[in-house]
């Protein structure tokens, strides 16, 4: 919420919920993500995958579900995709046959050049300044670990300490 009241109609207010206006800025982006991403033809999921194995060189797919907050079922079909692409490849672990690791190919490693202008698009698109866009990712990562923390309760009050 972005009021302090506590009038029960303002509470309800679409336009007063943080939550839509983080869903409003998200199906935002992901409109400027998919032009931005038009050239390497990936979704904005397989970008988000792809910047997973560019940084870690492979993954099991488990720690990428871990990494993207996506479960196997979402992500198993996104990296069949990249890999009926020549983006990745995936094989059975030789030491824990029931673990898939995936990695880039030479295609998926070469395309890492070509998506290095997209982050700066997506930058600019905000209109945002580098402070600016340091201090909204440093809210949200802090969002993110408050709410996967369980910092509120059900009922809105913080947990006693």
């Amino acid at each position: 919420m972005t009021t302090t009241t506590t009038d029960p109609e303002d509470l309800l207010r679409l336009e007063h919920q943080v939550c839509f206006a983080l869903h409003s800025a998200s199906r935002a982006f992901g409109g400027v993500y998919r032009e931005a991403l038009r050239d390497l033809d990936l979704t904005y999921p397989q970008y988000l995958a792809m910047l997973a194995l560019w940084e870690h060189r492979e993954l099991t797919v488990k720690r990428m579900g871990e990494l993207l907050r996506l479960d196997s079922g979402t992500l198993s079909p996104l990296l069949k995709r990249l890999e009926a692409a020549g983006l990745v490849q995936r094989a059975r672990s030789t030491e824990d046959e029931r673990s898939v690791i995936v990695r880039p190919t030479a295609n998926g490693t070469a395309l890492r050049e070509r998506a290095r202008a997209v982050p700066l698009r997506i930058a600019a698109t905000t209109g945002l300044d580098p402070d600016e866009l340091r201090g909204l990712h440093g809210m949200l990562r802090r969002l993110t670990e408050r709410l996967d923390g369980g910092a509120a309760t059900a009922d809105g009050r913080a947990p006693e300490q």
